[in-house]
This record gives structure tokens, sequence and C-alpha cells, in this order.
């Protein structure tokens, strides 16, 4: 069972972007897990397949992208998304567009780079006041010498 997302609509993808329905490819299948017979009567887990290509974002989003989708990116670089949470069909697509929205959003949102900083001259005195201390308490600790 395949279903592209109302055709030639523009679906809101997050980050400011849209992608046409058609790139959305959804297929049902039977989900897994307890619930009756409910479970093996009706294709309620939703998957989405979308090609990364077809999403409009910049190389740099996409390749942050690719690196977080993990397991869930195909050898043809689709995200292959899959929502079983309920027992019903529409509310696991929309699961699965929600779960789109949240890696696309993730993935615009450029990491800061970290930047090398030398400890304060007072952090390195203290540290090292803080050892002097340490070693006096330990040589107390031994025997006085006297024997």
């Amino acid at each position: 069972m395949e279903s592209g997302f109302s055709d030639n609509a523009a679906v809101p993808i997050g980050g400011g972007k849209t992608i046409d329905g058609s790139f959305l490819v959804f297929t049902f299948v039977r989900s897994s897990g307890p619930g009756g017979q409910n479970v093996n009567k009706r294709a309620t887990k939703a998957q989405l397949r979308v090609a990364v290509e077809s999403l409009g974002l910049r190389p740099s989003v996409a390749a942050r992208l690719r690196v977080l989708a993990g397991g869930q990116l195909t050898r043809d670089d689709e995200l292959m998304i899959s929502c079983d949470t309920t027992r019903s069909q529409g509310r696991n697509k929309q699961g699965c567009m929600e779960q789109l929205r949240a890696l696309v959003n993730q993935a615009v949102v450029v990491p800061k780079t970290r930047k090398k900083t030398k400890p304060t001259r007072g952090s390195v005195e203290r540290r090292i006041g803080e050892k002097k201390r340490r070693s006096e308490i330990k040589k107390r600790r031994g025997t006085s010498g006297e024997d």
C-alpha cells in the first residue's frame, strides 16, 4: 500500500523549508507487538521514505542531517522514518512527519565551534596550592622517622 502525501501540495518540514508532497512516499504495513486482532488485520504502521536531495537543504545542513539520521538513512540516500506508536494510520503518518521535522530542525542548527582557552593564572595557582597542601597532608601520615 503506497501513498504520496497529497500531490503537489507544499508540506512544511521545518527550518523554514517546505517540500513538494509528491516527494514523500508513505507505505503502511502491519505493526508488530501486542494489540489483539487489530494488529493482525490492520496495516497501521506508517513508513515514510524521502530522498535527502529532494528536501532542498544546503549541502552543510544535508550533511548534518545524514549524520543525525544514522540508521534511518538507506544506501540510496533516502531517509526512512517509521512510526507505529498508535493504532491509527493517520496519527502514525503525522508521527512520521513530526520525526522528519525534528530531524530537519536539529540539522539546521549550526553547532558552536569550541574555542581553545588557557586556564587563568589564579586557577593555576589554586590548583598548584591545593596539590601542595594534599602533598603535605600525605607526608604527615607516614612514620615520624623515630625508631
